[in-house]
């Protein structure tokens, strides 16, 4: 099984060292992991610095061996609309396997925190990430799969935590996931809304839509911030791209692996 969304103490949100994540990774059964520490921006400056350091990466990571588990080196980036720049720039930091877009900061806000949530209903904030979501896949090309396309679903400030229903945003979600497809992007399977919102991040309708829609790239990723959580919930995952798809796909030099399942 793989696990390709995970964060060890190079994320500013980390906490455990690499070779820590690596063994959970092993003694879970994983065949494949990739590192997806955080390149992420506060439009406004007031998170404080939430972009890895390049040489702290490096040294965390190239050394990095577990026998009989396959490691790969990546990154999520922030994406909003107006940070193109700012990506090309970071993917020339280093070489990486794997690249995750994610969508953390809508109207300059952080969405995982109240101020963003201040005056809407939750179909408003929904709807609001979901358009901010579709506006920066419009935009973005730099990237190799859509993180966790329902992260709102999760966060501290949600009003009553739910999954995003895909039949509340039909349209705008299928926007979202025609662009992926169009674009030979990805959609990722996060599994951390397990203990967050009770569902998966995104459910299993918006993957048989997007197959509908033409996407064929799909991934798993435990959003791991701690060894404990690597891994987490992806024997079910795999299995609910494995009954969609039949594969799942691991990345290298940013081309995709398909597996069959």
């Amino acid at each position: 099984m793989f696990d390709y969304h995970m964060h060890s103490r190079v994320s500013f949100d980390g906490h455990d060292r690499g070779m820590d994540m690596a063994l959970a990774a092993k003694a879970a059964g994983l065949k494949e992991i990739c590192f997806t520490d955080h390149l992420d921006y506060d439009p406004l400056g007031r998170m404080g610095v939430m972009a890895f350091d390049t040489a702290a990466y490096d040294a965390e990571y190239d050394a990095l061996e577990v026998p009989g588990l396959k490691l790969r080196k990546g990154m999520e980036f922030g994406l909003t609309v107006d940070n193109r720049a700012q990506f090309q720039k970071d993917l020339r930091r280093r070489h990486f396997d794997f690249v995750l877009g994610s969508i953390h900061f809508v109207d300059d806000q952080d969405v995982y925190f109240p101020p963003f949530w201040e005056g809407k209903s939750v179909f408003e904030a929904e709807r609001r990430y979901l358009e901010a979501t579709l506006a920066c896949v419009r935009i973005h090309d730099d990237f190799d799969v859509l993180a966790h396309l329902t992260y709102i679903g999760k966060t501290t400030a949600h009003h009553a935590l739910r999954p995003v229903p895909y039949a509340e945003h039909r349209e705008l979600v299928d926007e979202i996931l025609k662009t992926l497809a169009a674009k030979e992007k990805g959609l990722e399977l996060n599994t951390s809304g397990m203990d967050r919102c009770g569902a998966f991040l995104p459910t299993a309708d918006y993957f048989r839509r997007f197959k509908e829609l033409g996407g064929q790239i799909v991934t798993v990723g435990s959003d791991a911030h701690t060894a404990a959580r690597v891994g987490q919930y992806s024997m079910e995952a795999c299995g609910i791209l494995r009954d969609i798809f039949g594969y799942v796909c691991t990345f290298e030099d940013r081309k995709p692996i398909f597996h069959k399942l």
